[in-house]
């Protein structure tokens, strides 16, 4: 069994055919690294393919369930709830000349298999959060604030840092695993790993869970994780690996402070 750590949102399809959501972003192939999948689906209804990443495209065809697809490439999309979990991320069958959402294949692993969809990466926006600071200048915040010694204003105050990094003076939230659970979905992508800079990535951890700041290119900063107090970079899979904590998702910037 495809074991995900997705968060689970209750989005369910309609009779027949399961509706699949996303955001409207054109994807291109990628023959040579393509991957492949089998989907499935609980109730065994087909599921349908999607012009773009959207239950609002056209739709192309269907899929029936226990079909096996190759998958060109992988792209962003809202999130879905299926079989295999809670994702945003949406697979591209060029057999079916569409997208299906990741969270009906089973492709044995929770991130990506296949190359990144053109046009498929997702930027960090502060649109609707209030913040006072824009995403480039918390970005330029956090890097200018990287430091390896103890200091104790940053000793278990992941949270807090990255509502610094944004010019607030608190994230308003009691725990970085409470604000993952108060960002609103259209703000939080559930299981995506590939976090654009100035995004929020968030850990569980059975308590109060871990939240760290992207710079890019699978590199976030990340206090404590190199010595208690320190502000370093790291990856997802360091954090995974040394704290042994179940990765959630990333967000946009949203705090409960001025929400």
């Amino acid at each position: 069994m495809k074991i995900r750590s997705r968060i689970a949102r209750g989005m369910v399809g309609a009779a027949g055919t399961i509706a699949l959501a996303g955001a409207i972003m054109l994807g291109g192939a990628g023959q040579a690294l393509a991957a492949t999948g089998t989907v499935n689906t609980d109730s065994g209804a087909a599921v349908t393919v999607r012009s773009s990443p959207s239950t609002s495209a056209s739709s192309v065809g269907t899929v029936a369930s226990g079909t096996a697809v190759t998958i060109d490439c992988q792209t962003n999309g809202s999130t879905v709830t299926g079989k295999y979990g809670t994702t945003d991320i949406w697979d591209y069958v060029p057999s079916k000349g569409g997208y299906i959402s990741d969270a009906y294949v089973y492709t044995g692993s929770d991130g990506r298999v296949a190359p990144d969809c053109a046009g498929s990466t997702l930027s960090c926006s502060t649109a609707g959060t209030g913040n006072p600071r824009t995403c480039a200048e918390a970005i330029a915040w956090a890097k200018a604030h990287v430091h390896t010694h103890n200091d104790p204003d940053y000793y278990r105050w992941c949270d807090r840092i990255n509502a610094w990094a944004y010019g607030w003076n608190a994230s308003g939230s009691e725990t970085a695993y409470v604000h993952w659970t108060q960002i609103p979905g259209s703000f939080k992508h559930p299981g995506d790993t590939q976090v654009p800079a100035g995004g929020l990535a968030f850990f569980s951890n059975g308590g109060t869970g871990h939240a760290m700041f992207s710079i890019g290119g699978g590199k976030f900063l990340s206090n404590d994780i190199h010595g208690p107090g320190s502000f370093t970079e790291t990856t997802i899979a360091e954090i995974k690996s040394t704290w042994g904590y179940t990765y959630l998702g990333w967000s946009q910037p949203w705090f409960k402070i001025n929400h």
